[in-house]
Parts: C-alpha cells; structure tokens; sequence
C-alpha cells in the first residue's frame, strides 16, 4: 500500500456533492485531492433527475427554503462559470417549472404549502396557481385529468451528467486532484491534520471532508461526527427521443436537451435495494400519460433505480467536528439544485470563511432527542 503524500483537504465522496465542494475548495486555492470509491458504488448522482427546484421545498424548515432560494439565484452565474471552464454544455434552462395537480385535493394541498411558505419567508417566493386553461397555455398537450398546476419561475432542469463531467473537469484544471478506486476504511487524527486509509493506498491532509453519501453514515464518527443517513430508492423511466414538446419540466416529467423523456415518480423504503420493480415503474408511467397522453405512444428505451441519500427529516446535515478540528461532514439529497452554493458560500466555510446563516440549523445534533421516560 502506498502513501499518495498530502493535501490541504482531502474530499471523500466523488459524486455532485463531493466534486462541487472539491471545485469550491480548488478555486479558493487550497490543494484538494477527491477520493472517489468508483463504478461499483451507490451512485446518487449518477441517477439524479436533474432539476434545480425550488418550489415547496423547505415547506416545515424556512431556513431551508431560503438556502434553496440562495442556491437557484447563484445557478446562472455558476454554470456560466463552469461551461465557460470547460466547454461543456450544461444544458442549464431555468425558466421556470410546474408542479402537475391530478385532483382539487391535491390542488388544496399545493396552494396550502405554497402560501404558507410565501407568508413564514422574509423575502420574495414568487410561485403562481394555474387552472387547467392557464397550465395548457404553458404546456400544451396536457391530458384533461390535470385539474391545474403551480408554476415556480426560479426551477429548471440540467443534464446531471454533464454537470458531473464538468465539475470534475474544472476541479483538475484548477490544479485539484482526483483518485479514483478509493474506498476509504480509517480515518484517524494525525499530526497536523488526518491520515485516511483506503483499499488501494493512503493520504495525508490538514482537512477531510465527507461528502461520500451514504458512506458518510460509516465514515463520520471516525472523525466525531454523526451522518444519520438512510437510502430511499427513486425509479426512473427513460423514454425514446421524440419532437420537442415539454418546455417546462415538471416534478415528474422532463425532457433533456436531447430530446429523450425522463418519468419519475416514487419515494420507496427498500434498503440497499437499487433494481426496479415492475408495478411501481407501471404506476409512474400510468401518472404520467394521464397528464401527457402523447406518452402512451412513445417507446421506453431502459429503467433504473437509484437511492437517494436522505436523513429521518429529509434535510441536510452541515457540521464541522467539535473533538477533530478539520474535520466536516456534508451530506443532502439535493446535490444538484444546491450545486451552486456548495462549491461557493459552503466551500468558503470550509476552508474558514463564515458559516452561512441558512445552514445554521442543519447539523445532526437536531436528531439527539432523548426517548420519553416511560412510567
């Protein structure tokens, strides 16, 4: 096993996250080495939908909400950044997305979030309500089951993939250094910083930060930290190239720069389960035609299922470590809507800026609640 020598930071986790943080760290002039684990891998970000999404998240944390907020206003300026770089085409179009309403309860339950958000925020959450008229206007075709939709003119979409290849691609033109193969076992405190031990070496550096999604529940307390993170399977079903038609993603359906269709639709508990199952891919295809008929005449092409990395409330967990200091966790399943923040305002924390306010709440010391005494 040999030593790879040292780092400023040591970044661990190769995915959206991780590389977002590792460009972040490279272009503040730190000297940054990513460990990815490789192909073999629960790849989150390889199975991402690709929306830059805004509207109702955050809806029982404002704090959230107003991170995403953040997030969507510096996505402009970053994928001009990153292409710029690199050349590659993100296939970035924020104009805006709908949120599709199959019944007026669901169309209840929307407005009801949606305002409560506008009214808890302290600054401008601009959504709109539509009818079927006003969603058609917006995005013909739709079927007559879709009682109406929200409109969110902050969301977008982006090719997951692309965002990837580029990140990483300005991460080494910055000087930064990717390894790849690495699956961390031993993280210990060392003079001067940590020593990280992997399958196929070891690294030195004065910082690490975990960013290796669901590794992160393993590697964090070797560093005094906590990462209290679950799989939750998405299923996704890949459609053939047609005409463009859908301009405006939506929750469940986007079309790609390419012209393929992207469908998916489910929220599933099934541990380190990644294959697909056919009732629920039914189930999401069925949603779909009934707000784009068009679909049941186009070809499916091929299906995965990814896990999300998600903690028990679904929000992210942010912490520097109080007993190894250098050491930070960084986990969330919204690596690409929050793409633009990591690599700028949370990489500035990291490397000893200030904290941004809106992550304040988001460390894993809000899951410590003692169990009720039972009498």
């Amino acid at each position: 096993m040999s030593d790879a020598g040292e780092s400023d930071v040591l970044v661990v986790g190769g995915g959206v996250i991780g590389a977002s943080l590792a460009y972040g760290l490279a272009r503040l002039g730190r000297s940054v080495r990513l460990l990815d684990e490789g192909d073999d891998a629960f790849r989150a970000a390889r199975g991402n939908f690709g929306l830059v999404w805004v509207q109702g998240k955050g809806a029982a944390c404002p704090p959230y909400a107003g991170w995403t907020l953040r997030a969507a206003a510096a996505w402009p300026a970053f994928a001009r950044e990153i292409s710029d770089e690199t050349g590659v085409d993100l296939q970035l179009e924020q104009i805006g997305g709908l949120h599709m309403c199959l019944s007026d309860e669901e169309m209840d339950e929307r407005r009801t979030t949606l305002a409560r958000l506008r009214a808890v925020l302290e600054t401008d959450y601009p959504y709109e309500m539509l009818d079927h008229a006003g969603t058609a206007r917006l995005c013909p075709g739709i079927g007559p089951d879709v009682v109406g939709a929200s409109f969110g003119p902050l969301d977008g979409h982006v090719s997951p993939l692309r965002l990837l290849r580029a990140l990483l691609q300005a991460f080494a033109q910055r000087g930064g250094q990717l390894a790849t193969g690495h699956r961390v076992t031993r993280i210990v405190p060392a003079a001067g910083g940590f020593a990280v031990t992997t399958e196929a070496g070891s690294f030195r550096a004065a910082q690490v930060v975990l960013a290796a999604g669901l590794g992160n529940h393993a590697l964090a307390p070797m560093v005094g930290l906590s990462a209290p993170v679950a799989p939750n399977r998405g299923q996704i079903l890949v459609c053939e190239r047609v005409q463009p038609f859908l301009r405006y993603p939506t929750l469940n359906v986007r079309q790609t720069g390419e012209g393929s269709l992207q469908i998916g639709d489910s929220k599933e508990d099934a541990g380190f389960d990644d294959r697909t199952a056919r009732p629920v891919l039914a189930r999401i295809a069925h949603r779909a035609v009934r707000i784009f008929p068009r679909l049941a005449d186009v070809n499916v092409v091929r299906t995965w299922g990814a896990l999300r990395v998600m903690t028990p409330d679904g929000l992210p967990v942010y912490e520097a470590s109080s007993t190894c200091a250098g050491a930070f966790v960084v986990t969330c399943h919204s690596g690409i809507t929050l793409a633009a923040v990591h690599a700028d305002a949370l990489s500035c924390w990291i490397a000893g800026g200030e904290r941004p306010a809106e992550t304040l709440p988001f460390t894993a010391a809000r899951f410590d609640v003692p169990a009720p005494r039972l009498h």
